[in-house]
């Protein structure tokens, strides 16, 4: 063995030197931990801070809502925040995250619900680290997020680094570091188009604590404009228009659309040609309403023109770049995270789970006969423009039949279809545990009149909402957690509850108990901030499908299973939900075995959600 050796006591502070990181001072960690007195106020006070200008560009970019946990990197913003502006804290209003993972989980639940960013706000490199797995998932998923992160190089080192987007660049669309307040202001737009603009994803905004305090007063701050989504051009869209006014039976296949004027749009050409439609709105939002009478397999499944307006299959499919698309020009260390690969042309498609929770947005390349990579939203108003145009009376009269004739068709599907998932899901009806069937069946008679949103995923409850629920909002489901992972589900239903909270309609979190402890804090923020959010807890006592997996590979060795349950349950305590929700402020009740309980509970839960605040049902239930 080889070891080398300093050759003198010299070489040896300069190797240690080089090698750890300075420790904070003492002043630091005062500071730090609030035990250090402030530094007299200056002579001549700031007219207006760097930060303030930054709550303009926020003001102006239409950002209702910025999640945070607080720290000293972005304190001149938060400063801004809440004393900036008339009223003051008002769009966008400071959000008490109790966790970085929490606050970009609101964004992203927020983000999918109305089809436009929320803002999460991080502390440095720790900011960015904790909340790393959430930006990974939002970026699987394709959310707009605008994520900003304070850096303040003359504080604790260990929380800086010159480059900190690097943490997250392989998984962000778009990032910068200003140099200057100007800059800051370019940053800040430009990472809010290129949020929202195809493919969506989450951006990211270092701001250094200099520009945030520095004097701005006269600063010119041109006006903004906002981004031009490319488009098809009007030669395509006639040709379009063409094939579905020619069409006898022409059929659109509609994906997850990016905001819902998209689904507005939908609707319309859809019932302007008299074409039945497929939706996303079982896998996730904005997607074509699941129970418009057009939606369905229609009277007649042989349809002779198929326009995929971001799904497929299609021939011809305005489906828009992936988010993959920006994979390789970002992923500098060639990590090259599974799924998010560029589709190679002619590769085999891969086989997509089945599980409606985990529905990926779209990952086909080769289900289209002829695929443009534009996307659909911006491309509607051109060819429902050409195709009005191209519609004669006959052919108008054609639609309006088919109109008539799918609806009657899709009727009869749809009861035949809730017919025989009413059946399937009586089984287990009176068990206890209670099943989960029973607490989606349950559930859809006390909110099918109400403005509603399922916000949490449903692939580990079952997804039986997907037959028995009605679909027809562009936030009715929020779907699955974009990268399958732990940890998402609170959170986001805490975004969306409170994109749901000046619109008057209220969310519905099905919370899995292995999820919910990740980062339970968020219902400290749900109660604190009175969000409209109902949480029935999937408590199943486990990890129940690396439980599964365990059993099984257990059983394949012949060794049993008896022993499966270590490190795949909670058990030995039991975590009591109830107490939890309580100790966060939150109202709440439970747990609840008995199946003959689970009404009158899901009723008192639904009624206080209405009138503005959030409640905790705890379900001991079986395991899927």
């Amino acid at each position: 063995m080889l070891i080398n050796v300093p050759k003198d006591d010299a070489e040896a502070a300069s190797l240690s030197t080089s090698a750890v990181a300075p420790a904070p001072t003492a002043q630091q960690l005062a500071r730090d931990s609030g035990n250090l007195q402030p530094p007299a106020m200056p002579s001549v006070k700031v007219r207006k801070a760097g930060s303030d200008v930054m709550v303009d560009i926020l003001k102006e970019l239409g950002i209702e809502y910025i999640a945070a946990n607080p720290g000293s990197s972005f304190e001149g913003l938060q400063e801004s925040l809440v004393n900036y502006g008339d009223p003051p804290n008002t769009m966008p209003e400071f959000i008490t995250a109790l966790h970085e993972e929490s606050s970009v989980d609101m964004a992203h639940g927020y983000g999918k619900a109305e089809g436009r960013p929320m803002c999460a706000l991080l502390h440095g490199t720790l900011g960015i680290q904790h909340a790393s797995m959430a930006i990974y998932q939002a970026y699987y998923s394709g959310t707009p997020i605008l994520l900003l992160a304070g850096r303040d190089d003359h504080f604790i080192q260990a929380h800086t680094a010159d480059d900190m987007a690097a943490m997250v660049r392989s998984f962000t669309k778009w990032d910068a570091q200003p140099t200057s307040l100007v800059g800051c202001v370019e940053a800040l737009r430009e990472a809010y188009h290129q949020a929202i603009t195809p493919p969506t994803g989450p951006t990211l905004v270092i701001l250094d604590t200099e520009f945030q305090k520095e004097e701005a007063a006269g600063l010119l701050v041109p006006g903004y404009q906002p981004p031009a989504i490319p488009t098809i051009d009007t030669t395509t869209a006639r040709e379009i228009a063409q094939a579905l006014v020619s069409a006898d039976n022409p059929r659109l296949a509609v994906g997850r659309l990016r905001t819902p004027d998209g689904v507005r749009l939908t609707v319309e050409l859809a019932e302007l040609v008299g074409a039945s439609t497929s939706t996303h709105a079982t896998f996730g939002p904005m997607s074509f309403p699941q129970r418009h009478p057009l939606c369905g397999p229609g009277a007649s499944t042989d349809y002779d023109f198929t326009l995929g307006l971001e799904a497929g299959p299609a021939d011809v499919g305005l489906i828009g770049p992936g988010i993959n698309t920006q994979f390789k020009s970002r992923d500098d260390i060639e990590i090259r995270f599974g799924g998010l690969r560029p589709v190679v042309p002619g590769a085999e498609p891969i086989d997509l789970p089945p599980d409606p929770g985990l529905f990926p947005r779209f990952a086909a390349g080769n289900e289209v006969t002829r695929r443009i990579d534009i996307d659909a939203e911006a491309s509607l108003p051109l060819i429902i423009l050409e195709t009005a145009r191209l519609l004669s009376p006959k052919q108008r009269r054609a639609a309006k039949t088919r109109r008539g004739e799918h609806g009657v068709a899709n009727l009869a599907a749809h009861v035949q279809a809730v017919r025989q998932a009413v059946d399937a899901k009586r089984v287990g009806w009176d068990a206890s545990p209670v099943s989960t069937a029973r607490i989606y069946a349950e559930l859809w008679p006390l909110i099918k009149d109400e403005d509603w949103c399922l916000a949490s995923p449903s692939a580990f409850s079952g997804a039986h909402h997907a037959l028995l629920w009605d679909h027809n909002k562009p936030y009715s489901y929020l779907g699955g957690q974009g990268a399958a992972g732990i940890g998402y589900g609170l959170g986001a239903s805490t975004g969306a509850a409170l994109a749901a909270k000046q619109r008057g309609r209220f969310v519905i979190n099905v919370q899995c108990d292995g999820d919910i402890n990740y980062a339970p804090g968020a219902l400290w923020t749900a109660a604190h901030h009175q969000l409209p959010m109902l949480t029935v807890m999937h408590n199943n006592r486990a990890w129940h499908q690396e439980l599964m997996f365990l059993e099984f590979m257990a059983g394949s060795r012949g060794r049993g299973t008896d022993r499966a349950h270590i490190g795949s349950t909670l058990r030995e305590p039991f975590i009591e939900y109830r107490k939890m929700a309580e100790a966060y402020g939150m109202a709440s009740e439970g747990p609840i075995s008995d199946p003959s309980q689970l009404a009158a509970a899901l009723a008192r839960g639904v009624a206080i959600v209405k009138s503005g605040a959030p409640y905790l049902i705890d379900v001991i239930t079986q395991p899927r």
